[in-house]
C-alpha cells in the first residue's frame, strides 16, 4: 500500500505543484469540494480590487469601451473554448448554467423536435429546466431512461440531455460513442459539462457534440455562483434561435430598434447586460486552468482519485464505492455509500477534511488537481479511516442539517 514517504515523493516530482501556490488555501484544511466550488486563486482579489477601484471607479461608463466589459463573454468563452475543444466562436460565457439549458433545450424544440430525454438521477437542475418546458410547450413529452438504455430510447424527435460525469457517482459517458449512435437514429445531444470542464479530458469537436453547457464555480475557479458557459457548433448558430430575446443578442444592441433580430453566432444566445465582477473572478480561474499541461493535469486527477480509493480500500469497509474504478468511466471526484453519510460528513469538515453531503447517503471528495496534493489524499484517506473508527460522527444529529449540504 502506498505510504506517505512514496506521496511526498510524487509531489516533489510533480509538475503541476507550483501551481498549487497560486491558491489561497487555509492552513490545515484538506479542500475537496472542488467538484462544488474550486479554491479561490491568489490573483482574484486583486484583478476584483482592479476592476472595482480603476475601471469601475475612475472609468465608469467609459470601461465598456476601453477596458472591454463589452467583450469580456466572448473573451472568456474563447478561453473556455481551449479547455474543451471548441472553436472561439462557438462559446460564449452568459448567464446560469440553468438558463443555458432552458434556452439551448428551448431551441432545439424549436427546430422540431417534441421529446426531451435524460436520465432518471440526473441533476435536478437538468430535470426540472426540461420537465418544465415539456410542461409549458404544447405537444412536448419528457422522458426517462436508464443509462443504458438511451441510445434505444433516442429517436428522430429527441433532443437527449446528459450530463457528461454524473454529479453524483462520478461516472463518466463515452462522449464520442453517445453522440455517433444518438446521431444515427436522428436525435441531438446537449451536455451539461459542469463536472467535466478542467477535470477530464473534452474534445466537443473530435467527438462530435454540437451543443453543450458548463459551469464556472467548479473546477474552473470562478467564484461562488459563477457564470455559466454555452456551446453551439458553428453549423447550428443559424438555425437555433434563443427564446430569451435580450439586447445583448440582438445584431445591433445599441441600435435600440423596437423589433428583435438575433445577433450571427454565438451572441445571439447573449441575454442581458454581462456580471462584469463576476467574469473578471472567472477569467482568473480560467487562465490559470491554461497554465497547466492538461495532459498532466487530467492524468493526475486520475491519480489521486486512484490513491485515495486505494486507501479507504485498504481501511474503511464500511464504505461503499459509488464511482467506477476503472479511470476511463469516471470523473475527478469519488462518492461513497454509508448510511450516516451527513453527520460523518460533518465530522471530516470539523477535522479539515471538506468533501460534501449528496442525499440520500453519499458522501463526495472532488480531486481538483491544480492544487491537491498526493498528501491530501493520503491524509483525507487517513482522516475518513479515523473518522469512522472513533464514531465521533454518532454525536452528530441526522436532523440538524444545515441548508446547504
Amino acid at each position: 500500500m502506498t505510504t506517505l514517504a512514496e506521496c511526498q515523493a510524487r509531489d516533489a516530482a510533480d509538475p503541476l505543484a507550483l501551481l498549487r501556490d497560486r491558491f489561497a488555501l487555509p492552513e490545515g484544511v484538506i479542500y475537496l469540494d472542488g467538484n462544488s466550488l474550486g479554491a479561490l486563486p491568489k490573483a482574484t482579489a486583486a484583478r476584483l480590487a482592479e476592476v472595482v477601484a480603476q475601471e469601475w471607479g475612475r472609468g465608469l461608463v467609459r470601461s465598456w469601451n476601453e477596458a472591454d466589459w463589452i467583450e469580456a463573454p466572448r473573451r472568456v468563452g474563447a478561453k473556455i473554448a481551449r479547455l474543451i475543444g471548441a472553436g472561439a466562436d462557438e462559446v460564449v460565457v452568459t448567464d446560469s448554467t440553468s438558463v443555458n439549458l432552458y434556452k439551448l433545450l428551448h431551441a432545439v424544440l424549436a427546430d422540431g423536435r417534441r421529446t426531451l430525454l435524460t436520465e432518471p438521477g440526473n441533476f435536478p437542475t437538468d430535470q426540472y429546466i426540461a420537465q418544465g418546458l415539456a410542461a409549458g410547450l404544447p405537444g412536448v413529452r419528457y422522458a426517462t431512461a436508464p443509462r443504458g438504455e438511451i441510445v434505444a430510447a433516442a429517436g428522430p424527435d429527441t433532443a437527449v440531455l446528459l450530463t457528461h460525469v454524473h454529479y453524483k457517482s462520478g461516472e463518466r459517458y463515452p462522449m464520442a460513442e453517445i453522440e455517433t449512435a444518438v446521431r444515427a437514429r436522428g436525435g441531438v445531444v446537449v451536455w451539461d459539462l459542469s463536472h467535466s470542464v478542467g477535470a477530464v479530458p473534452l474534445d466537443l469537436a473530435a467527438a462530435g457534440a454540437e451543443l453543450a453547457v458548463g459551469c464556472g464555480y467548479k473546477y474552473l475557479n470562478g467564484g461562488p455562483g459563477a457564470p455559466a458557459f454555452l456551446y453551439v457548433a458553428r453549423g447550428w448558430q443559424e438555425r437555433l434561435v434563443s427564446p430569451l430575446a435580450g439586447w445583448l443578442g440582438h445584431a445591433a444592441p445599441f441600435a435600440f430598434a423596437d423589433a428583435y433580430e438575433p445577433a450571427p453566432g454565438i451572441d445571439r444566445f447573449q441575454c442581458g447586460t454581462p456580471p462584469i465582477l463576476s467574469l473578471a473572478a472567472l477569467e482568473c480561474g480560467v487562465e490559470l486552468m491554461l497554465q497547466a499541461d492538461r495532459a498532466a493535469l487530467y492524468a493526475k486527477g486520475q491519480a489521486l482519485c486512484e490513491l485515495f480509493i486505494e486507501r479507504i480500500d485498504a481501511q474503511c469497509p464500511q464504505l461503499k464505492l459509488v464511482t467506477p474504478r476503472d479511470p476511463a468511466r469516471r470523473g475527478s471526484h469519488v462518492s461513497y455509500r454509508h448510511p450516516h453519510a451527513y453527520p460523518v460528513t460533518q465530522a471530516l469538515i470539523a477535522r479539515g477534511v471538506i468533501g460534501d453531503f449528496r442525499e440520500p447517503d453519499v458522501i463526495r471528495f472532488g480531486f481538483a488537481p491544480l492544487y491537491n496534493s498526493f498528501a491530501d489524499a493520503w491524509r483525507a484517506a487517513e482522516v475518513v479511516a479515523e473518522v469512522l473508527a472513533d464514531g465521533v460522527w454518532d454525536d452528530l444529529s441526522e436532523a440538524a442539517r444545515a441548508r446547504v449540504t
